[in-house]
């Protein structure tokens, strides 16, 4: 196949378009040339942690919003590849909440198991793509960043895995300008030990709220102080954590909010969330969707309505994270392999349409968890990606949510069934508030006394 298929990013999208064309290759299929463009030094995206924060080396923008002393916040049950088990990677079964470091591990090792990191260039970053409708092809600009230099390769077929949640959303409030503690964004956010002792305000209800305030009561901040713009997100939080009405403004040291309460506070943490941002996209190729579950402009989840040469994974809202990216990436590979056909614009345009109708009757996380396991069945059914029980997934995601209501700082030290093994994952050996070193080593007890933390 002459072909060419440009892959932009290799976290875990990214590398799940590059295993599904290395499976089908495995398994004697002619395949086109497959380039991977990834910016950072390494694979793994979201999950390849630096302690840099605003732009690298090179002046980019730095892709990770991950931060030490991260643990799973999803039941690893929902998100295991079925085609490379945790039990595979690391020898014996695991708990079901493991920290950063583990959770890379396991992605690398897959990687590493399928042999393809020589497709990815690494230290290359994506400036421009464009299509040409005379000769459909696409035309991508990319920079070399450690040799600072310019290639402009053609491509027959372009995918964007570049992910959406490194771009933060900032909103101002009044007052930031003369508050004379540190204002950051969840994107920012790197070591909760920097909030011990301290009073925190954090601004919004997402997971990255939950879980950064979660972290600084952890590592021992003073108190939690979550302000929400429609409800609270109403767990049994501890009794130094309380949640108020939305931030009206602040002063050099003090917050005030909607009921006319206020409180001093010694930092504020933005978790507001993340913008699909994709600059590099010429206009006619540039996805813009709010984040949910049905994406505007993508039939299937995955193909560019304007044009079905284009493709991109993972821009979903997630309950299913890693099995859904790898159902979305062979569906994709079988388009460009010629073995599922994409209708017209037409048909296209309607799957979109339908799909964020289907999305809008969902009554709540519930019917929500539903749709998103309908959406991998359906994508898996076509392809030849191995076949696993999504409704057992969708269960454990069920009992994480009644776990998390009955006690949000000790969910983590529940246990889930693996759907690809039916292995019961054993018991963490420390519970998750009092295991304070998060290293692969402590977690995994391969070094002396991993287990005293």
């Amino acid at each position: 196949m002459s072909k060419r298929v440009a892959v932009i990013g290799a976290g875990p999208s990214g590398t799940a378009a590059l295993r599904a064309f290395q499976s089908a290759k495995e398994k004697g299929a002619d395949i086109p040339e497959i380039v991977c463009f990834e910016k950072q030094d390494d694979w793994g995206g979201l999950w390849n942690y630096t302690w840099r924060t605003g732009l690298d080396e090179y002046g980019e923008p730095v892709h990770c919003s991950m931060y030490r002393y991260l643990w799973s916040n999803g039941p690893k049950e929902g998100l295991e590849f079925a085609d490379y088990t945790f039990e595979e990677h690391f020898g014996k079964p695991i708990a079901s909440y493991p920290p950063r470091a583990v959770l890379f591990d396991y992605i690398k090792g897959r990687m590493d198991k399928a042999g393809v990191r020589d497709w990815i260039k690494f230290r290359h970053v994506v400036r421009r793509v464009t299509f040409d409708d005379g000769t459909k092809k696409f035309t991508v600009v990319v920079q070399d960043l450690t040799n600072d230099k310019e290639l402009i390769e053609e491509f027959d077929y372009v995918v964007c895995a570049s992910g959406h949640f490194s771009t933060p959303n900032v909103p101002e409030f009044p007052g930031f300008d003369v508050f004379g503690g540190r204002v950051l964004h969840a994107h920012d956010f790197r070591d909760a030990l920097e909030f011990k002792g301290k009073d925190i305000l954090i601004i919004g209800t997402s997971y990255s709220a939950e879980d950064i305030g979660s972290q600084c009561w952890k590592y021992g901040c003073k108190s939690v102080t979550v302000a929400h713009r429609t409800a609270p997100m109403g767990f049994k939080w501890p009794d130094n954590w309380q949640e108020v009405p939305l931030l009206e403004r602040v002063d050099a040291t003090t917050a005030y909010f909607k009921d006319g309460s206020s409180k001093k506070i010694d930092a504020i943490i933005l978790c507001t969330g993340y913008l699909h941002h994709f600059p590099f996209m010429e206009e006619k190729l540039r996805l813009r969707t709010a984040n949910r579950l049905a994406t505007a402009d993508l039939y299937k989840g995955v193909v560019w309505v304007d044009n079905p040469q284009l493709f991109y994974l993972g821009m979903q809202d997630q309950w299913f994270t890693f099995n859904m990216f790898d159902a979305q990436a062979w569906y994709v590979r079988d388009i460009i392999l010629g073995r599922i056909s994409v209708p017209d614009r037409a048909a296209r345009a309607k799957d979109v349409k339908e799909r964020v109708a289907a999305e809008d009757r969902c009554e709540d996380a519930h019917d929500a968890i539903v749709y998103q396991g309908d959406y991998v069945k359906e994508l898996i059914a076509e392809t030849d990606y191995p076949s696993f029980d999504v409704d057992g997934a969708c269960e454990a995601f069920f009992q994480w949510k009644d776990h998390k209501k009955k006690d949000i700082m000790g969910f983590r030290n529940n246990g889930y069934r693996s759907v690809m093994t039916g292995t019961m994952a054993p018991a963490h050996h420390t519970p998750w508030k009092d295991a304070l070193d998060d290293s692969l080593e402590s977690y995994l007890q391969t070094k002396p006394g991993a287990a005293a933390e």
